[in-house]
């Protein structure tokens, strides 16, 4: 090749006029492969595209065998060009016959070259196929010749992307690009959704590559570089951001990443090889992808991710687009795919165009899965590499029953999930014809089965499900699908409408336990390193009086003349229980003063979520009308595991022996005092949970709606009587065999109830 870059500079200036001709896909390909040979004085060229059954196959060539094209064919980590394809690297090799992995195909006629040239065909990270250069002489290619072909290996890419190169090969050939996928995730909220992709972070689409002028787009990038670094140094100034902890590592590794001159240096030479400034960073973001791809060190991937959110960054700052996308145009069954996304950003798209929600990340207590749950949108969280994976619009199932995501499903996976959604709808009509059935065991117990709630959008399901009441309305996710603090008139206008609907149902309004893990944004709060043993619930509001005294007094006026339930979270110390009656004090001698009309009967209550209120139970109950259970938090803290820790999930059962001591110790607590006992949290939703519950003596739990119908299916085939002496005798008898869910599998299994 040339002694100086003119031949790399001439390259991008043939392959950009090339793209702009009126050519067919093939005749595109065939042009391309010949204007490389051509200009980077290589004997043959050749592009190989990768199918969905993990084949890679000639599509183009300049100096093989013509005849080969769309016959020759590589396994994917066969050969040279396999081995490209699998690992996402280059390889410029000046003996390639020498190397390991070579292999030769049949019929294309390679055999007298040496020399070798080739680059992974990358988009998004995701390799779609391999471009790569021979020679007869014994050579390594120099760097400006491999930033070259990287170059027109993006052209190539986006040819592929854009579905012109199917149909070329043999009838019934499916492009990886097309090919199904599937995911193991884990399930957060139950349900199937069947729809479209939506990303909610739309991938920013690059198609302006070549540039005109270096100078000006090398001052382009250098411009939108220093935005991002002042950015960043923003987020380091702000007081709210403690000057100490594991957030700040992270925001210091963000600033050392966008000063780091190895990545700025690769940006700078794409655009001096003839790209735009936002198609370098997407070239060199795509490198960052690919190997992200193949890491297996945990802290090593933590750290490309960075820099894939620093180029993302970048990007939409050279493309002007400072928003993520508004959902305007999102399917009718559309299906939302994001790394991560905030409780209120789900809230923006139309409820009605929704099918279902698939995160990277996300725990059960995520505050978008809290909301989701609400909608009624089956979830799957921790499914890795499903944002990179997918375009908008590609086929996708959800499968919140078991943790699948099927991307770009085959017929046949379809027909399954098809069925899967009529057997659940039909099994809904069957919980649905147990809506007006009164909640009693076969042995005539009543048991109150109550639902949770916490958005106007959770009413209609009071009556649709058949509950009993509210047993908890969860006040703080008004606070955190708002941008900014809800007003007073705002709460009262909120509590007023959840009294309406429920009419002569009761509701428990649970005070905001805000803090710790639900950090609002407009309520600026220190990091802490254990946030669910931290400054939350009725910890922070006792400390912001104002806060609470506006809650408590919303909802004093909303309940006019009628009956108003309010329970106070995270109590650790009755001390805090004495302090909160007594803002509740102030509050009704303010508004009686001023002629408000009062609530007809106030009862007030305490979760039980923290472990020292065992110990202080006959105390508790003399300051309280009733108790409620906060299952989630009394197990993790219990058991000293942290819920939303995907690996510790199943490590511990709550139906263990221990867990229900300490619940019936409770339940006895209330008897002994006459104090109203509930439960709630996403244990009273199990049925087999449910059953154990009620086989413990509990008499009133809550759980989500969708959980009313399979628990009132399950009691009311059971005869609590037979599983009370069951459950005594095995909780009598600890060193017995087996597990305390094994037991009760086994007794429903034996008496035909659903579980």
């Amino acid at each position: 090749m040339r002694s100086d870059s003119s031949g790399p500079r001439v390259l991008m200036r043939k392959i950009r006029e090339l793209m702009a001709e009126p050519l067919q896909p093939q005749a595109r390909l065939d042009e391309i492969v010949r204007q490389i040979a051509q200009n980077m004085v290589a004997e043959v060229c050749s592009i190989y595209v990768l199918r969905a059954d993990a084949v890679l196959e000639l599509y183009a060539t300049e100096g093989l065998n013509p005849g080969s094209v769309h016959l020759a064919q590589l396994k994917l980590g066969e050969g040279l060009v396999g081995t490209i394809a699998a690992t996402a690297r280059s390889l410029n090799l000046s003996e390639a016959q020498k190397h390991p992995a070579f292999t030769f195909i049949p019929g294309t006629g390679e055999e007298p070259f040496n020399a070798f040239l080739g680059v992974p065909i990358l988009r998004a990270g995701r390799t779609l196929g391999v471009l790569d250069v021979q020679n007869r002489a014994k050579r390594v290619y120099r760097e400006e010749e491999v930033e070259a072909l990287e170059t027109v290996a993006m052209v190539v890419a986006e040819m592929i992307a854009a579905g012109s190169l199917e149909g070329l090969s043999r009838p019934g050939v499916v492009l990886d690009l097309s090919r199904p996928v599937s995911f193991t995730g884990i399930a957060l909220a139950e349900g199937i959704g069947l729809g479209h992709v939506i990303l909610h972070e739309p991938r920013v689409v690059v198609t302006n590559l070549f540039n005109e002028d270096v100078g000006a787009e090398i001052t382009r990038l250098e411009q939108s570089l220093q935005f991002l670094r002042v950015s960043i140094e923003d987020m380091l100034s702000r007081r709210d951001i403690a000057a100490e902890g594991e957030h700040r590592a992270v925001l210091e590794a963000y600033r050392m990443f966008a000063h780091d001159r190895g990545w700025v240096r690769r940006l700078e030479e794409a655009v001096r090889n003839g790209l735009t400034a936002e198609a370098a960073v997407e070239k060199v973001q795509s490198d960052m992808r690919a190997r992200m791809m193949h890491m297996t060190d945990p802290y090593i991937r933590e750290r490309l991710h960075d820099f894939d959110d620093l180029a993302n960054r970048l990007l939409r700052q050279l493309m002007g687009r400072t928003e993520i996308g508004d959902g305007a145009d999102e399917p009718s069954d559309a299906i939302i795919v994001a790394r991560s996304m905030g409780a209120a950003e789900l809230l923006d798209y139309r409820r009605d165009k929704i099918r279902g929600l698939i995160l990277e990340e996300g725990t059960a207590t995520s505050h978008v899965v809290i909301v989701a749950r609400a909608l009624g949108l089956p979830v799957v969280g921790q499914a890795k590499g499903v944002v990179s994976m997918s375009e908008n619009r590609d086929a996708i199932i959800v499968d919140g029953t078991d943790g699948g995501v099927h991307l770009r499903p085959t017929a046949e996976v379809e027909a399954v999930f098809i069925e899967k959604v009529q057997f659940r709808a039909k099994r809904q009509e069957q919980y649905r014809a147990l809506r007006d059935v009164p909640a009693e065991t076969r042995d005539g117990v009543a048991v109150n089965l109550l639902m949770n709630a916490g958005l106007l959008v959770d009413l209609p399901q009071l009556v649709d499900c058949g509950a009993a009441g509210i047993g908890l309305f969860r006040t703080e996710l008004q606070f955190m699908v708002a941008s900014s603090m809800p007003k007073a008139s705002e709460q009262e206008r909120l509590y007023s409408a959840v009294i309406d609907a429920a009419g002569d149902m009761p509701v428990t309004f649970r005070t905001l336990d805000i803090g710790g893990d639900k950090l609002l944004p407009y309520l600026h709060q220190s990091p802490e390193e254990n946030p669910a043993l931290g400054y939350r619930a009725i910890r922070l509001a006792l400390d912001r009086p104002g806060l609470m005294r506006t809650q408590l007094r919303a909802l004093l006026k909303a309940a006019r003349g009628r009956e108003l339930r309010i329970m106070f979270p995270m109590v650790t110390e009755l001390g805090e229980l004495r302090q909160a009656r007594d803002l509740i004090a102030r509050e009704l001698t303010h508004l009686t003063k001023f002629g408000h009309v009062m609530p007809r009967q106030l009862k007030l209550g305490a979760m039980i979520e923290v472990p020292s209120l065992l110990f202080q139970l006959d105390e508790l109950m003399a300051l309280v009308d009733f108790v409620s259970i906060g299952s989630n938090d009394l197990f993790q803290f219990f058991s000293a595991v942290d819920r939303g820790n995907a690996r510790m999930a199943g490590r511990f059962d709550d139906l263990s022996p221990p867990f229900l001591s300490a619940l019936k110790t409770i339940l006895d607590a209330g008897i002994r005092n006459g104090v109203e006992v509930g439960l709630c949290g996403e244990m009273a939703g199990k049925p087999l949970a449910a059953m154990a519950l009620m086989g413990l003596g509990f008499r009133s739990i809550s759980m989500t709606p969708s959980a009313i119908g399979p628990v009132k299916a399950m009691m009311i085939e059971l005869e609590l009587e037979k599983l009370e002496a069951v459950m005594a005798d095995y909780m009598a008898n600890p060193r017995r065999m087996g597990t305390m869910r094994q037991l009760l599998t086994d007794f429903a299994q034996a008496h035909s109830i659903p579980h």
